[in-house]
């Protein structure tokens, strides 16, 4: 008997919601009707009535002795977990414990039974965050508030004035939330697009995004999970892959395969930067994607054909952003200053003084057309250094402004082209010296010399350099096409990318940089020839679709030191061409070669 007892206690499944246990065959049926009470129940007196037994017995050791009702609870919460005991040193440090209420015990229960990943946030049963619980809460307020700049304040009940001053990135606060504010993506999450189709009937597949920094990788994942939450049966996890560990990775798999064991739901894990991961981190996720525990969404800046497995590229679809276009820059820093609060100058109309809901002691802001353009232009598609610049110069003007010590300030503040420039000190380059901007640059480079368009040249040097790009590659690459590209055509090319290495070599930068402009305009008004890169290339060919043992080198051909050498017939018959003075007959190849041209000959297929 004791044994019988024992086994079903092992096998018995604890059910979330009301801590009791039941046989693994009804729990799933259990907590369609626990989950649905627990809603309908609410009432104070349904929402006592349907308290856990485990919560009462906790809240009643403290405060007086059990009720007859709440005896079997009593018995069955110290025999389960030790209710008492844990309440007992739980009061130990409350300094009033006439004031512990139950619904501070129910919390303190709720909260040291949640998982990592949820811990200190309330949610409700579908696994979205309460309005008002968690760090994030007001950035998923202000995303949700519909901002269309004509009330001075946002849903979380801050002024726009209170975002400049938070420690929050803008680019962070004002994320979008749904794909009806998510702009310069409509390759991708456009009408008629497989995404969007996918998204509406709520069937993500696992994904790669795949862009430049600042294109919306993680505000699209974010929007995807966001949108496969309204039916309740997906949960949405985020790991970035410069700080998680396997054992993380793991641990959010494991909680994913019971809550699609225990409550048929979903789990969407989001990796940032997936390309840090390493080989064996990566092969982690395989079985778990090819079964359908997790959907996959990875967001990485560089290619995925060099930096995932090939084994988990191939059970994800990759998704290519572009870098955002000057016309989504202008929406995007529209919806920016809309939720600041910010007028435009000559754009939106003035705001009649009896509308007005600012409180009179802050300052009025207005922007320059100008200097929005100026932002659109010059963050070079990246919405983050968009925001970001934006957010800086309203800021150091706002700050400006400020009242001094004679309580004297400016009532109005005007944040102009140049206010822009100066946060942004130069143009925002994207240039990765060790990522496929800087093979793509170079090949541009190569393709404008050898199309002796010096004008692109010269672009795309400078692109290379001012993005940071080591001189001695470029200098390198230049003696490279000098024989490629140039060859006999101009056999002073060669010497000139040679004196412009090292030049630059002795000098380096900046001041090397006049020196590569000159050698790559030589080169690209050079004409060009690519006999001698055709002919060597053709004797490889020759080489390696060669069958059978090489041709022997001809015994005219050969050098005889010693005497056994010349009884064997090396170089028996060499005509010495300086003893000659006309044209000497002569052959200097194989048998099998004869007659062969490498300039004009075509390799056969092996």
């Amino acid at each position: 008997m004791a044994n019988e007892m024992t086994s079903t206690t092992a096998d018995a499944v604890q059910c979330p919601v009301c801590f009791k246990d039941f046989e693994p065959a009804t729990i799933n049926g259990h907590l369609d009707v626990c989950l649905l009470e627990s809603v309908t129940d609410s009432s104070p007196l349904a929402a006592d009535e349907s308290e856990p037994p485990l919560k009462k017995a906790r809240a009643r050791v403290e405060t007086g002795p059990p009720s007859p009702s709440g005896s079997n609870a009593v018995a069955s919460s110290s025999s389960m977990a030790g209710a008492p005991s844990a309440a007992a040193v739980f009061s130990l440090f409350q300094t009033n414990k006439s004031k512990v209420s139950v619904q501070g015990e129910r919390n303190g229960l709720v909260s040291s039974t949640q998982s990592p990943v949820n811990k200190g946030v309330k949610r409700n049963l579908l696994g979205e965050a309460e309005p008002g619980q968690g760090p994030g809460a007001d950035n998923v307020k202000s995303q949700t508030s519909g901002l269309n700049g004509q009330n001075s304040k946002t849903s979380t009940g801050l002024s726009p004035r209170t975002l400049l001053t938070t420690n929050k990135p803008l680019a962070e606060t004002l994320r979008p939330n749904t794909l009806e504010e998510y702009f310069g993506q409509n390759k991708v999450v456009g009408q008629q697009t497989l995404l969007r189709t996918l998204l509406d009937s709520q069937e993500v597949p696992s994904l790669i995004l795949w862009g430049p920094p600042g294109c919306g990788k993680t505000t699209l994942a974010h929007i995807i999970a966001s949108a496969s939450k309204k039916k309740g049966t997906v949960r949405f996890v985020t790991l970035s892959a410069t700080s998680a560990s396997t054992n993380d990775v793991r641990e959010v798999i494991k909680q994913a395969q019971n809550e699609l064991r225990l409550c048929k739901r979903k789990t969407i894990l989001f990796i940032d930067e997936i390309h840090r991961f390493n080989k064996s981190q990566q092969d982690t996720f395989l079985p778990h994607v090819e079964c359908g525990t997790v959907t996959l969404i990875g967001a990485t800046t560089e290619n995925p054909s060099f930096q995932v497995n090939a084994a988990l590229l191939s059970r994800c679809r990759v998704l290519v952003l572009e870098k955002l276009s000057v016309e989504a820059m202008g929406s995007i820093l529209d919806r920016a200053v809309a939720a600041l609060g910010i007028k435009v100058l000559g754009r939106d109309p003035a705001i009649p003084k009896d509308k007005d809901q600012s409180d009179g002691h802050e300052p009025k802001i207005f922007i320059e057309q100008k200097a929005l353009d100026t932002i659109a232009y010059l963050c070079d598609g990246d919405a983050r250094a968009g925001l970001n610049s934006l957010q800086l110069a309203v800021q150091a003007q706002v700050s400006s402004a400020r009242p001094n010590a004679s309580g004297k300030g400016s009532r109005e503040i005007l944040v102009k082209e140049d206010h822009v420039k100066e946060g942004l000190q130069r143009s925002h380059i994207l240039y990765d010296k060790a990522g496929e901007e800087h093979y793509n640059c170079i090949s541009a480079l190569h393709k404008s010399m050898r199309g002796s368009d010096e004008n692109a040249s010269l672009y795309w040097l400078g692109r290379m350099l001012e993005g940071g790009e080591d001189p001695l590659y470029v200098a390198r690459r230049l003696v490279r096409f000098a024989s490629e590209d140039v060859g006999m055509a101009d056999p002073a090319a060669l010497p000139q990318a040679v004196s412009a290495f090292q030049a630059c070599h002795f000098i380096g930068m900046p001041e090397c940089e006049v020196i590569l402009a000159q050698c790559v305009v030589y080169l690209a008004r050079a004409p060009k020839s690519v006999d001698i890169y055709k002919a060597y290339a053709n004797v490889k060919a020759c080489l390696r679709n060669h069958k059978g043992p090489l041709p022997s080198v001809p015994l005219h051909l050969r050098n005889a030191p010693t005497r056994l050498m010349k009884q064997l017939g090396y170089a028996k018959g060499y005509k010495y061409n300086p003893a000659f003075s006309g044209t000497v007959e002569q052959e200097y190849l194989p048998d099998e070669l004869q007659g062969i041209n490498f300039f004009t000959w075509t390799p056969s297929n092996p």
